[in-house]
């Protein structure tokens, strides 16, 4: 019996010892650097949903009147000239899908950005905007697909029936050098290996002729898988690049950096990143504003 209780209590050291060691490899305080003279600042941020009939609790619509102001100070701390939103949704179920707090939210309070996908919900998936500086990009053309047997079907679920899952892009120019580049703001399926390969090969072909004619196309989002993976080496077969993330971009809501990187930025034709991303592990002001970090890179249009 003292033997077992040895064996058990050397596992419960050595998990707790890989445990902090993961905790210290995911981690790091990272800060922003000066941005480069010409640089386009573009960011990815999980920002979660909030639940509309819940009054209290996590992701409740009374736990959005604590995160709403963090939120806002993060947002302003990228000092971004775009952001690629993903679950920016106010949930109720079988509501109309017109409401969205954090957009309005965030737009109210920074005025000098506008946002894609801020049309008739019917019509429009709302919960993945593009925010845009007005004043340096200029939106031209915005579309979105949903990762399902029928991608142009708005709200079809995924290809094994799970919750829909959609890509939303958008092409900008910039108003400094003239040069124009897409964002394709994507949210992979975090449960199901098959869904997430099966979207990036959608993603893939529809923007097989876009990346075939040499144009700049960013990828950014909620990947839910780290680098290295198949759903990775997909899209980097069809001709991304991906910016080397280090560290955890979840954190559980609690700042716990247990793994790598799941949210990324990845780029194909003429563009380059200005120096490696960021990963802004920050509470604002004291709070966790969402359960992701938002990760930051500055990039440069040839």
């Amino acid at each position: 019996m003292t033997g077992v209780l040895r064996a058990i209590t050397g596992l419960v050291l050595a998990l707790g010892l890989v445990a902090c060691t993961q905790l210290v490899r995911n981690s790091g305080a990272e800060t922003l650097p000066p941005r480069p003279e010409g640089a386009l600042r573009l960011a990815s941020y999980n920002v979660h949903y909030i639940v509309l009939g819940r009054a209290e609790g996590a992701w409740s619509r009374g736990d959005w009147e604590r995160r709403k102001g963090p939120l806002n100070a993060a947002f302003k701390a990228l000092e971004a000239d775009l952001v690629g939103f993903q679950e920016m949704e106010s949930f109720l179920r079988g509501s109309d899908g017109s409401v969205n707090l954090a957009r309005d939210w965030l737009l109210a309070q920074n005025p000098g950005f506008a946002a894609t996908h801020h049309g008739d919900w019917r019509d429009t998936p709302q919960t993945q905007p593009i925010f845009y500086r007005a004043d340096r990009l200029e939106a031209l053309e915005e579309g979105w697909f949903f990762f399902a047997d029928t991608p142009d079907v708005i709200y079809a679920p995924t290809f094994n029936g799970s919750f829909p899952a959609f890509a939303s892009w958008a092409r900008f120019r910039d108003r400094v050098t003239g040069r124009v580049f897409r964002v394709v703001n994507v949210h992979f399926e975090f449960r199901s290996i098959s869904n997430r390969r099966l979207s990036a090969a959608l993603v893939a072909d529809r923007f097989a002729p876009a990346l075939a004619a040499g144009e700049r196309v960013v990828l950014l989002g909620d990947i839910n898988a780290r680098l290295g993976s198949a759903t990775h080496g997909i899209l980097e077969d069809a001709g991304w690049t991906f910016l080397p993330v280090a560290g955890a971009t979840y954190h559980f809501n609690r700042g716990l950096n247990l793994f790598g990187a799941i949210d990324h930025i990845a780029l194909a034709g003429p563009m380059d990143a200005a120096g490696p991303p960021v990963v802004l592990r920050t509470r604002f002001p004291g709070e966790w504003p969402t359960d992701h970090y938002p990760v930051v890179a500055d990039i440069l249009l040839e």
